[in-house]
């Protein structure tokens, strides 16, 4: 049986956790919630941190915990790496050591030599350096280093990106990005920033009060009505589109999805590389004929798919289908009258920007 999946039940006073996870074998699964929502207290009980009274918990097969059985595998037996909003390094050594204390901890064969995991985090230039002289977007690259040297069967990541300034997690998430795409580690991501999650996850898990309110695959789960509306002024789909061809002259470069085509500014990849892609809701507008003369360069052919008032009345987020992906617009009431949408009408989506997400 691959992949997590884990049951867990715990009350505290004023709080019940009432989880089921279901997680891939592979990839990142990003829980997201609100503070109080439950995020660290499910990290913890994966990593052992926190011995739940009722829980079942199985990696890759393996048991971890099941309550009933009396069966509860202590952290230090357990195949994680554990990277958390401090890096949390031996100040006394310098990179090298707190590698090697990493390194040490692995107790089996390992998949990448230490200097691959030096180099997908870009750390070469620092082991000779003293722990305490690193910026903080240099500590949390060793932090999440070491982690991996202990070989786990699991990374859990607890918010990894809160404690720095915007400069400090724009020179992280790049190396986050590349783990994602070298590494076949399962990597649990807890997050409340919704940019962190659109770049790096592959399923989200959101939590409320304690409780799953909604899980699956990113770009599914993200284009649900009653998921997008709560993140305001940031809701959007993601989505991944092929680089299909350049046009040096203008600077641009036309991707392909399922659903057609999106041009961007002029991209390095190479035709045929893929590229995740954020279109926010208020950046899509609607017509219900084909637009013979305008400035928006992609013009997307979808089908209404259903719509949610937003709080207020005066607006409303619609879903479309756009050849099986989804899409999200927000519109005024008045304009889903006035054009007449209904679920199964065709229209035609002008998405003033695409962001790549990379």
């Amino acid at each position: 049986m691959d992949g997590i999946h884990a049951r867990l039940r715990q009350r505290h006073p004023g709080f019940v956790l009432d989880v089921e996870l279901d997680l891939p074998a592979r990839g990142i699964s990003a829980l997201f919630g609100a503070s109080g929502s439950g995020k660290t207290t499910c990290l913890r009980a994966l990593a052992g941190l926190e011995r739940l009274a009722d829980a079942t918990l199985h990696v890759h097969g393996a048991c971890w915990q099941d309550s009933a059985a009396g069966i509860f595998v202590p952290t230090p037996a357990r195949r994680i790496g554990y990277v958390g909003q401090q890096a949390a390094l031996f100040t006394h050594l310098r990179v090298r050591g707190n590698l090697e204390y990493g390194w040490r901890r692995r107790g089996r064969p390992q998949n990448l030599r230490f200097d691959d995991i030096v180099d997908l985090l870009g750390i070469g230039h620092l082991l000779q350096r003293q722990a305490d002289a690193l910026s903080g977007g240099e500590r949390q690259r060793v932090a999440i280093a070491r982690a991996l040297l202990a070989d786990p069967a699991l990374l859990l990541m607890d918010e990894p990106l809160s404690a720095l300034d915007a400069a400090r997690k724009a020179e992280v998430l790049p190396y986050l990005e590349r783990l994602h795409r070298t590494l076949a580690i399962p990597t649990v991501y807890v997050s409340h920033a919704f940019d962190e999650i659109a770049r790096l996850a592959d399923h989200l898990v959101v939590l409320d009060h304690g409780q799953v309110r909604a899980a699956g695959p990113l770009g599914e789960t993200v284009a649900r009505l009653d998921i997008a509306g709560d993140f305001g002024d940031a809701a959007a789909v993601v989505f991944d589109a092929r680089v299909d061809a350049h046009d040096p002259g203008d600077r641009l470069t036309r991707l392909r999805f399922p659903g057609g085509t999106i041009e961007v500014p002029l991209r390095a990849e190479a035709p045929g590389e893929t590229l995740r892609c954020r279109v926010h809701a208020r950046d899509v507008s609607l017509t219900t004929q084909p637009p013979q003369a305008t400035s928006i360069l992609n013009v997307i052919a979808a089908l209404v798919v259903d719509r949610r008032d937003l709080p207020g009345g005066a607006q409303c987020l619609v879903r479309l289908d756009a050849g099986g992906t989804p899409l999200l617009a927000r519109i005024t009431a008045r304009s889903w009258r006035q054009l007449g949408l209904e679920p199964g009408r065709v229209v035609w989506a002008q998405v003033k920007a695409a962001a790549l997400l990379a």
